[in-house]
């Protein structure tokens, strides 16, 4: 059998209760991202470009709207060893196609957990060279977008590996994208949502890809993965399915950048329960050690926007020092402008550490140290990251997480306890009924129930 062929087997494997459980979580997390995002300025710009040859009511509109959300909060969901964000291009992948086929909520959540196999193992099977130039979420995210319309279009495994295969071979995703101030990224998971789920239509339709997509001389490992490894995407690993080795994101910045916030918030805790701890402005200087692709997508000492901040390692263990709780607004302006966490931003030096290094991509670490003027120093490393399977977020954690979200998004909350019940509720559902609530996320200023 060719690759495509192995890994639609693969993909069609039973799911059950838990597997549905842990999707319905990952549905909660991006649902608190997505609306947030919706509420952005930005989202008023893409539900104007998307619509221009469309309705905005059409499905197509839908799912790209929805798909451009995902990772502009940078919450998204993350698989380490893969390098993808997976909650952004499958969750809309998902219910685009369940409103129109009237799937059921379990059917759904299923779908899920084959999209997020076929995404992650893609991901893993790329290889390190890969994700110097390409941005794996979007070159791997239309395969999971394939697999999940392909379960929800009832495929079978021929059809299936077809639908891999399109999807395949319209890949693509450049990392010059966080390189340059721009908005293409969002873009990215927007097209690849929709090659996606265009590719199961047209396998459904009777369309087929080359068979040798994957593994062919002219095929995706031959020209973009010099160093691939096309064992893993079918490799026996220890979770039966990989989506529940997938983090969950809890602060609104790079998943580069999360072991250092969690450092620095571990330090913030030792530092203030001191009796005569000293004063953070008689800080002489702060170092970060880390591991190499922290630095290489994070290091920004003097970030002039929220999405530099995002992305800024400096930003990230100055504003963790400085505020009891971060929250999204931890990057935005104010908190950039903030003489105090400019001050320490300046202050840091980063490390390429090698005991990280040797760790990464299995495991995000950072050790975060502060010297202070008259000699003190506190340090604290953690070498696994709060949302990682390792150090878990709990539901009621996850829960709140996302209510914080919806919030700050603008929606009511009797509007965000009912939406985050029916996700629940979803891992029960076998008929379809409800399906048709979990419309595209409003702008703020609006109802979400409109």
């Amino acid at each position: 059998m060719t690759l495509a062929d192995q890994l639609a087997q693969h993909c069609a494997r039973p799911t059950c209760a838990i597997d549905r459980k842990r999707a319905s979580l990952h549905l909660m997390a991006w649902t608190g991202a997505a609306a947030l995002a919706a509420s952005a300025p930005s989202a008023q710009s893409f539900w104007q470009g998307l619509k221009a040859l469309s309705l905005s009511d059409d499905p197509w509109h839908t799912l790209l709207f929805e798909a451009s959300l995902g990772s502009l909060f940078e919450m998204d969901d993350t698989h380490r060893q893969a390098l993808v964000h997976p909650a952004p291009v499958i969750v809309p992948a998902a219910f685009a196609v369940a409103r129109q086929s009237g799937a059921s909520g379990q059917e759904t959540l299923d779908a899920m957990v084959r999209g997020y196999e076929a995404m992650i193992r893609l991901g893993m099977s790329v290889g390190p060279a890969h994700y110097r130039y390409w941005h794996n979420t979007s070159t791997c995210g239309a395969v999971g977008a394939a697999v999940t319309a392909a379960h929800l279009l009832c495929l079978s495994a021929g059809q299936t590996a077809h639908a891999i295969r399109l999807a395949l071979v319209q890949t693509s995703g450049l990392w010059q994208t966080r390189l340059d101030p721009c908005d293409a990224k969002p873009w990215h998971l927007s097209r690849t949502a929709q090659t996606g789920v265009q590719a199961a239509y047209l396998a459904q339709a009777g369309l087929r890809g080359p068979d040798f997509a994957f593994e062919g001389k002219k095929g995706f490992f031959a020209a973009t993965c010099p160093d691939a490894r096309p064992e893993m995407l079918t490799a026996v690993l220890d979770a039966n399915w990989q989506i529940h080795a997938t983090s969950f994101k809890p602060w609104a910045a790079c998943r580069h950048a999360h072991p250092t916030i969690h450092a620095a918030v571990g330090l913030r805790d030792v530092w203030s329960s001191q009796v005569d701890a000293p004063s953070l402005t008689q800080v002489q200087h702060i170092e970060i050690r880390t591991y190499d692709d922290a630095i290489a997508f994070c290091d920004r000492p003097d970030p002039f926007d929220t999405a530099q901040a995002r992305f800024s390692l400096q930003h990230s263990a100055a504003v963790a020092l400085c505020q009891e709780a971060l929250s999204p607004a931890s990057f935005d302006a104010p908190a950039i402008a903030d003489p105090q966490i400019s001050t320490l931003r300046k202050s840091v030096r980063l490390v390429a550490d090698a005991e990280f290094c040797h760790r990464y991509p299995l495991h995000f670490g950072a050790r975060v140290t502060v010297y202070w003027n008259n000699g003190i120093c506190l340090s604290h490393a953690v070498h696994d990251t709060l949302g990682d399977p390792e150090c878990p977020l709990n539901e009621t954690e996850l829960w709140a997480i996302a209510e914080d979200a919806l919030a700050s998004a603008g929606w009511r909350e009797s509007d965000r306890h009912a939406r985050l019940a029916q996700i629940r509720a979803l891992t029960e559902d076998t008929t379809g009924a409800g399906m048709a609530a979990l419309a595209p996320l409003r702008p703020r200023g609006t109802s979400p129930s409109a």
